[in-house]
């Protein structure tokens, strides 16, 4: 028997020397272990903390709900007066080629992608951005361009109220003209055009001097609220309010009647429209295609913009409403659905509006469907329609009462979903606030912050406001979003999440699009549209101050900046040794990112293990790699 303490022992074929202390080497590795092992357990707390807040959040009632708030948001004022005169500026019926190119390779695409980023993580447009922490500023883009058009969308809906209120009158009032104004042709009367001269019509005369009291320009100042529209702010808010004051369970129900009832409007008001003499002439002016225009950048341009308005994308709100979604949710199958309806409804509009236009131009002998439409935009919608409804043989009360009623619940339907996606973001970063509150307190602020396009000089800010807050910052934001998902996080690891979710694999034209068309397309619009922009005239001929130039580009780059800004806070927080380890960091998936039911998320991570070993066994080289990726992807 070996009695020196400093011998060799074999124990259970473990070779110990008992003159040394423990291995160093063991100790790193037991320590190692140990705060691996406390790091694990952090992150099962923090998940199971997310997974319980996360649980607690309200859930649409049925599939249904979630699809007729798609439909109520994206289906709304866009897609009555902005597409019908978007579609006669660039080309009538050759604006439809690349509205439809781009609706097939932008819209449709960008609207399945952010149902699915909803529905895969339950999280609202910023939180979502656990898989690239460093683009979280895309989210907070996203979000502030929907308050900018929140802002002012509502006023608009306040317009829609005014004129429903006096479409009850005896007389229509802005089908007759005062005894103040000149050269006035009555809206109520067919008026040959050779009577006419330069003279304006009642209905012009009475949405300018009557309902806005417009100011000549913004030089002096905007003026005070007016008492009525302030009235029909009020009450476009409150209504708003009571819609959203209990989240997605008040929401959901009003969405039936947000989503369906317009239609009903809609349909009668066509046949009405393609009934009218001179009907044909306005319709065929409108589906007429000047092929010389389908070749120019900014036909495409104008293509983008209004899928990117009518649908609502990169909003914040479709991510906000699917993030309610139950997780197997067939996205897919609504997203095709609200995508395709929403551009039956433009051109179902744009068949109505001018039809009753041509309408018009046959009353006043016009030979060109061109003399009577207008500047388009709010002209279109309280100017042109209305001068036509007064001209109505057959009760006008009652189409105009039909056709503002439409137009108010459209607006509803659309700022609904503004108000949610804001009161979502703030409602996930402070829980503890009852819902009720957090809504009554956004729509005081907006209120108060509205009160501004009920001025004299409302419309001028108004343009400002949409010119440069609502179209080229969410253009931009859009671009970064599909840089951040399929560049960033991966293409590969997107349709391995929809597939688990779904059980659909992502076909090449996702693929392709998502990847490759999509942002390409995008950064070239967005790229051109830098180069051509010019200074924005109010009504095409009224310069604004240079104050009001500053203070739109103000709005325009402080959402612009925010993702530079956000990926340099992040390049900050994740910062270590190693610039290439702290890129790596700052732009990789949180570990907190995926399925927030706990069972669902092993099941995930299991499916993507099995994933990587298939795709470790089938790839041969970089260059099959990215074919495969690109076409069919290696799960099947």
């Amino acid at each position: 028997m070996n009695s020196d303490p400093l011998s060799v022992n074999i124990e259970n074929g473990v070779r110990e020397n008992k003159g040394f202390g423990p291995s160093p080497e063991s100790t790193d590795i037991s320590e190692n272990k140990k705060e691996k092992n406390e790091k694990e357990s952090d992150l099962d707390k923090k998940l199971r903390v997310t997974s319980e807040r996360i649980n607690s959040r309200p859930k649409w009632d049925n599939p249904i709900e979630f699809l007729m708030s798609c439909i109520a948001t994206s289906v709304g004022l866009g897609n009555v007066w902005r597409f019908p005169f978007v579609a006669y500026q660039n080309g009538g019926g050759a604006f439809l080629i690349p509205y439809i190119i781009v609706l097939l390779v932008v819209g449709k695409p960008m609207y399945y992608l952010e149902l699915v980023l909803g529905q895969f993580s339950n999280s609202n447009n910023i939180k979502v951005w656990a898989m690239s922490p460093a683009m979280k500023g895309t989210g907070y883009a996203q979000a502030l361009g929907g308050a900018y058009i929140m802002s002012y969308y509502v006023s608009i809906i306040a317009l829609c109220l005014y004129y429903l209120a006096m479409s009850f009158s005896s007389t229509l009032p802005w089908a007759l003209c005062d005894e103040s104004w000149d050269d006035c042709v009555p809206s109520g009367q067919s008026v040959n055009a050779s009577m006419t001269g330069n003279a304006t019509s009642s209905a012009e005369l009475y949405f300018t001097k009557v309902v806005l009291r417009q100011s000549k320009g913004i030089h002096d100042g905007i003026g005070l609220p007016l008492w009525d529209l302030t009235l029909c702010l009020l009450a476009s808010w409150v209504i708003i309010f009571f819609i959203v004051a209990r989240g997605v369970k008040s929401t959901g129900k009003a969405s039936y009647f947000l989503a369906l009832f317009p239609y009903v409007i809609m349909i009668i008001l066509l046949i009405r429209a393609v009934t009218l003499p001179g009907a044909v002439n306005g319709i065929l002016f409108f589906i007429t295609p000047e092929w010389s225009k389908i070749l120019q950048v900014r036909v495409w341009y104008a293509a983008v913009t209004q899928v990117f308005f009518s649908l609502s994308v990169c909003s914040g709100a479709l991510i906000m409403f699917s993030s309610y979604n139950k997780f197997e949710q067939n996205v897919y199958r609504d997203a095709m659905i609200v995508t395709t309806l929403d551009t039956f409804t433009s051109l179902l509009s744009g068949i109505t509006i001018f039809g009753v236009l041509g309408n018009l131009a046959y009353e006043l002998n016009y030979d060109d469907v061109s003399q009577v439409i207008g500047t388009g935009g709010t002209s279109l919608a309280f100017i042109s329609y209305p001068d036509a409804i007064a001209k109505s043989p057959v009760v006008p009360q009652l189409f105009a009462v039909l056709f503002f009623l439409m137009m108010a619940v459209l607006g509803v339907g659309s700022g609904v979903a503004l108000l949610s996606t804001i009161n979502t973001v703030l409602l996930d970063s402070f829980p503890s606030v009852p819902t009720v509150y957090m809504s009554g307190g956004i729509c005081v602020v907006a209120f108060l912050v509205g009160l501004v396009y009920v001025t004299p000089g409302g419309q001028y800010v108004l343009e400002i406001v949409d010119y440069y807050g609502g179209t080229f910052m969410r253009l931009f934001a859009a671009i970064a979003e599909t840089i951040g998902v399929f560049w960033i996080y991966g293409l590969e690891n997107l349709t391995i999440d929809v597939q688990f979710m779904l059980g659909k694999t992502s076909s090449f034209y996702w693929r392709i699009c998502w990847s490759i068309v999509t942002p390409i397309l995008m950064i070239v619009v967005f790229f051109y549209a830098m180069i051509t922009t010019e200074r924005i005239l109010f009504g095409g001929t009224y310069e604004y101050p240079a104050a009001a130039y500053i203070a739109g580009n103000c709005l325009q780059y402080a959402g612009i900046a925010m993702i530079p800004l956000f990926i340099i806070a992040a390049l900050w927080k994740y910062r270590s040794k190693s610039i290439v380890e702290t890129i790596k960091r700052a732009f990789s998936k949180k570990p907190t990112y995926g399925p927030v039911n706990l069972e669902k998320r092993k099941e995930w991570q299991e499916f993507k293990r099995n994933a990587k070993e298939n795709r470790n066994r089938l790839r041969k080289n970089w260059f099959h790699h990215l074919l495969v990726i690109l076409f069919r992807g290696y799960q099947r």
